[in-house]
């Protein structure tokens, strides 16, 4: 498809005119330093999600934007199940609901500093991490399907956490309408030892603190003060959520000269299905399931990690601010053109930005907004953001979810040496820990945009508020 030149509606947006096959337009949150340094391939995409069957509004890219696997990660379209709308795997991902949680601590930056070594050490001993690396809980038969279809609450009931936490994560811990049957045995088999362990790639746990207020009443309603420590989880599904999109990927797109297909899209990888269909349905039960294997992934891990805290620190506190999920396909009510219609929003590498008053927030918190959690890397800044109307009205309430790369895993490898990071990440007070070291290089600071030059783009759009800006002291890779 042939990219069209952007059209700038304001500072921080930019639009994407309907040509050839699109049925909405292009829509791109960033400041004109981002959009001059965006990859031209996530534009494409962005054009090629507008011309899906049933979008509704626009096609919509976030300040991380890049290109991914169909639609670009950082990329939000929501469809219409009564004017034919589709669910896609590649817009939603292969690590489904991969998301942050963040847990305050009850310490401080000094804190942590009087053992951030031995913090450091407990937590790499404590949550297993790396490459196709499980943990202690082995499950099958039943209790598996049971993980599938209750989430954070599942491992609440096995004593990894408290009761309190599931009012503070997305769907209060558990997704509706997971239907194991629909999950390959396969699929089940990688996911049997892997719930409590981190992965690989760009999951990471991280120790942060509050370096600067941004909104001082939004931080006090989330009880946050500077110089507050904090712990940032950040995984999805594991093997599990990789499977299933291949499996769905595969049954939406067969090969072979016998299935000929129309695919109702300009690419193999944008493959769909109607979402009121038998495989629509048969997709979104099994991708649900992907979504309480992410939460109870990160319940189990936040159960690890302060088990690890209470030998450092006996006084230590680890309360849930908030858990939310990325990578994720989610039946919401939204306004369109002055009516309330039932859409099916994806959100491939963007996260939720619910307004204050929204009635899924927890009740204590629900006048600041959602908390939007924005992942930096291992030397630069995360963000607590808050969620607002007017991303309910411009991005089906979504903001970005981190600061999104700017160079590839491979072209990270080629510039940047991971002993050579760690050791430079020393000398600026940032503690990192890794089963393989190669996998820091891939992950190098440099290999992603700046996170401050992200969020301003993403609050000057309005579609979410800055709250605080928190920095690493610890950061435990895969």
């Amino acid at each position: 498809m042939k990219q069209q030149p952007l059209i700038r509606r304001d500072e921080f947006e930019w639009e994407l005119s309907m040509t050839g096959d699109m049925r909405v337009p292009g829509r791109v949150f960033a400041s004109e330093r981002i959009m001059r340094e965006m990859d031209p391939g996530a534009l494409r995409q962005v054009a090629e999600v507008a011309c899906l069957p049933g979008i509704v509004r626009a096609s919509l890219a976030m300040p991380d934007a890049h290109a991914g696997y169909g639609f670009p990660i950082g990329g939000v379209a929501a469809f219409d199940p009564d004017d034919g709308g589709v669910v896609s795997a590649g817009g939603v991902g292969f690590d489904i609901a991969c998301g942050v949680r963040t847990l305050h601590t009850g310490l401080t930056r000094d804190d942590i500093l009087s053992a951030q070594e031995r913090l450091a050490d407990a937590l790499l001993e404590a949550v297993p991490c790396g490459v196709g690396k499980g943990g202690d809980i082995v499950l099958s038969g039943d209790e598996l399907d049971d993980m599938l279809t209750r989430g954070a609450a599942w491992a609440v009931s096995r004593g990894c956490g408290r009761q309190e936490d599931l009012e503070r994560i997305e769907d209060r811990g558990t997704v509706r309408g997971a239907t194991p049957g629909e999950v390959s045995a396969e699929a089940k088999k990688r996911i049997r030892n892997q719930v409590g362990s981190l992965g690989s790639g760009n999951h990471y746990l991280e120790v942060q603190y509050a370096a600067e207020i941004l909104d001082p009443e939004k931080a006090a309603v989330f009880g946050i003060a500077e110089g507050d420590a904090f712990v940032s989880i950040h995984c999805g599904s594991r093997g599990l959520g990789h499977q299933i999109g291949t499996d769905y990927l595969a049954q939406m797109a067969p090969k072979g000269k016998k299935k000929k297909v129309r695919l109702n899209a300009p690419n193999r990888q944008l493959a769909n299905a109607p979402i009121r269909s038998e495989l629509g349905k048969r997709y979104l039960g099994a991708m649900r399931c992907g979504m309480n294997c992410a939460l109870a992934n990160r319940q189990v891990i936040a159960h690890l990690v302060r088990r690890a805290f209470a030998d450092a620190f006996p006084n230590a506190d680890l309360s849930l601010l908030y858990d939310v999920s990325h990578n994720t396909c989610k039946s919401e009510e939204h306004e369109v053109d002055g009516r309330k219609r039932t859409l099916f929003v994806h959100r491939k590498g963007a996260t939720r930005s619910f307004p204050p008053g929204h009635p899924s927030l927890p009740v204590d918190i629900r006048e600041a907004g959602q908390p939007v959690l924005i992942g930096g890397s291992m030397g630069s800044a995360s963000y607590i953001l808050a969620g607002t109307e007017a991303a309910m009205q411009k991005s089906f309430g979504s903001a970005n979810h981190g600061a999104g790369r700017s160079l590839s895993r491979t072209d990270a490898k080629k510039l940047f040496k991971g002993r050579d990071i760690a050791e430079t990440l020393r000398h600026q007070g940032v503690i990192v820990r890794s089963r393989n070291i190669k996998s820091i290089a891939e992950e190098a600071p440099g290999a992603y945009k700046e996170s401050s030059d992200v969020v301003t783009s993403a609050t000057g759009a309005g579609l979410a508020r800055p709250v605080a800006r928190l920095m690493p002291l610890v950061c435990v890779k895969g």
